[in-house]
C-alpha cells in the first residue's frame, strides 16, 4: 500500500468482492450508511411521498435516520433475521447479517461493523451497491463533500457540496481486514427482531407526527 488511506480501497474491494456487488463505500457505522442511503433516496425522488415501513422490533437508529432523512415511518410487525429492506426504498439493513454473496441485487446494502458484530473494525459499516452515481455520491459525502481524501487539493478540486463527517479511518479499514480473514466463508445470521425486546412504536420519540415528519426538529 503506497498510501494509508489504501487501506480503507482494498476493504472496500474485498467486501464487495465477497459480497458479490460492484461498488463498496466504507463510512463510520451502519447508522450512517443508513443515513446516507435514505437521502440519496430521498435526493433523488426514490419513494419521497410515500411511509417508509420498518419493523418495530430492530435498533432504535434505523428509525431515527429514516425520518433525519426526511421520510415518515410506519412500523411493522415484521419477523426477521439478519436482514430486512426499509420498504418500498431499495435499502436493506444487514446489520446482522454478514456472508458470502449476501448482496441483494439493485440494493443500498448496509453493514455494521461495530465491536458486537461477524465482522469487527470496533466501529463502522458500509454499504455496497451497484449504482455508479449512488457509489460517487457516497464516496464525497462520507468525507465532507470532496472527492480527496487529501485536504489540500481543495485548493485545485473545488468542493461543490455540503458534505457529512463519517468515514472509514484507515487504522479500522486494516482492523477489518485482518479480521475478514479469521472469518469462514459463510456465516450464520447474528440476531434478529426477536432479540429486540423493545418496540419502538410505543417510544415518546416516534408518536409526534411534527417530529416524525422531517429532520427540521433539529436544525
Amino acid at each position: 500500500m503506497k498510501d494509508t488511506w489504501d487501506a480503507v480501497d482494498f476493504f472496500e474491494k474485498l467486501i464487495s468482492g465477497y459480497a458479490g456487488s460492484k461498488y463498496a463505500v466504507a463510512v463510520d457505522s451502519c447508522t450512517n450508511a443508513l443515513f446516507l442511503s435514505a437521502k440519496y433516496c430521498y435526493k433523488e425522488d426514490i419513494c419521497t411521498k410515500q411511509d417508509i415501513f420498518i419493523p418495530k422490533q430492530t435498533y432504535i437508529s434505523v428509525a431515527q435516520q429514516i425520518i433525519h432523512a426526511g421520510y415518515k415511518i410506519k412500523f411493522t410487525d415484521l419477523k426477521w433475521k439478519g436482514y430486512y429492506k426499509l420498504d418500498p426504498l431499495p435499502i436493506v439493513d444487514s446489520a446482522q447479517r454478514f456472508t458470502s454473496g449476501m448482496y441483494i441485487k439493485d440494493t443500498f446494502y448496509c453493514l455494521s461493523f461495530n465491536f458486537k458484530k461477524i465482522l469487527s473494525t470496533g466501529r463502522g459499516g458500509m454499504i455496497l451497491t451497484d449504482d455508479k452515481k449512488a457509489y460517487e455520491w457516497f464516496k464525497r459525502m462520507r468525507y465532507d463533500g470532496r472527492g480527496s481524501y487529501s485536504y489540500n487539493q481543495l485548493n485545485t478540486i473545488n468542493c461543490k457540496e455540503l458534505g457529512y463527517h463519517m468515514y472509514m479511518t484507515p487504522d479500522q479499514a486494516m482492523r477489518g481486514i485482518q479480521d475478514f480473514y479469521r472469518l469462514d466463508f459463510v456465516n450464520q445470521d447474528k440476531l434478529g427482531s426477536e432479540d429486540y425486546k423493545v418496540d419502538l412504536s410505543k417510544l415518546e420519540c416516534f408518536k409526534d407526527d411534527e417530529k416524525c415528519n422531517s429532520y427540521s426538529n433539529w436544525l
